[in-house]
């Protein structure tokens, strides 16, 4: 083979790469290809071609990991506090708990993300006996807890006034998770010679309403989830930046970040009746909500001097 013929050869397979790479970028792709990947949700169906401005490197390929924790001796911990924080989904600093689903990675809210790497096994869900990670919740627990509710109702006929009673399922809402309560540890450590924090648990709370008046009784913990275990499931999905839709955190970033808005409901105290239960919350005190709220801020602030007092010992 000539060096002429050579040249001819190389020079026709960069036209057919150059040729095929223009016809990926043209948005041509043959519709009848199956998605490559599925979303969290069963209505989320991803999209078949480029859907953007340029070519995006898919999140699975980019080997995202958690955030290294910087390595924590005990012997250098001077002081340490337990504190639960109760975060509201409503705010508008947590608006990315109740965004409906990630486009890039296959759409589900935070709750459904969960919900969705347990049914699978890449978690583990405890119970909320207590908060303390001791009894592995089950399929079927889980399962009654997400589950619809099946209801009678009664439907009269417009012509001759009769009632028939028909059975009405109501399917699990995403939207009634309004709450995430986190449990996590402040500690000072005088090799860095600064406050670390690390959070160790976090738990869904739903709404319940009563099915006849449909009046606000209260909340209630779905399940509890080792953070340390689930942060490389977090690392695998995005958090929505309401600013900016180029730089998206990822769900490890943005708790790592503590770019959430959350309210402290308990800290570490010798009072209470529970045994491993770590004292009374501010409710178990019986404080009104006004009360609770004061009560948080002056923990937070007593946390917050606390990193400045230790230089002074």
């Amino acid at each position: 083979m000539t060096i002429l013929n050579a040249c001819k050869l190389t020079l026709a397979a960069t036209l057919m790469m150059s040729g095929s790479s223009l016809f990926a970028q043209t948005g041509t792709a043959d519709p009848s290809v199956p998605a490559s990947s599925s979303g969290v949700t069963s209505q989320w169906l991803p999209s078949r071609t480029a859907d953007g401005a340029y070519d995006r490197v898919p999140l699975k390929d980019r080997k995202r990991v958690p955030v290294q924790w910087q390595y924590v001796r005990e012997a250098d911990i001077l002081w340490k506090k337990r504190v639960w924080r109760e975060i509201n989904t409503l705010e508008k600093q947590n608006i990315a708990f109740r965004y409906a689903g990630d486009e890039h990675t296959g759409g589900g809210m935070f709750i459904e993300i969960l919900i969705d790497a347990i049914k699978k096994g890449k978690i583990v869900a405890y119970s909320t006996f207590d908060d303390r990670f001791t009894t592995v919740m089950t399929k079927e627990e889980l399962s009654a807890q997400i589950a619809g509710k099946v209801d009678t109702d009664y439907v009269i006929d417009p012509i001759d006034g009769s009632e028939t009673m028909r059975l009405k399922v109501t399917d699990f809402k995403p939207e009634s998770i309004t709450k995430y309560r986190i449990k996590e540890d402040w500690m000072f450590d005088r090799n860095v010679g600064q406050m670390i924090v690390r959070i160790i648990g976090i738990a869904p709370v739903k709404d319940i309403y009563d099915d006849a008046t449909n009046q606000y009784r209260g909340s209630q913990a779905l399940f509890w989830l080792h953070y340390p275990d689930i942060r490389g499931l977090l690392a695998n999905y995005e958090a929505v930046n309401p600013y900016n839709d180029m730089f998206r955190p990822t769900w490890d970033e943005f708790f790592e970040s503590r770019m959430f808005s959350a309210r402290i409901t308990k800290v570490s105290n010798p009072y209470g009746s529970i045994s491993g239960g770590y004292g009374e919350s501010f409710q178990d005190k019986q404080l009104s909500p006004m009360e609770s709220l004061y009560e948080g801020k002056r923990a937070a602030e007593e946390i917050f001097n606390k990193e400045h007092d230790m230089w002074v010992y």
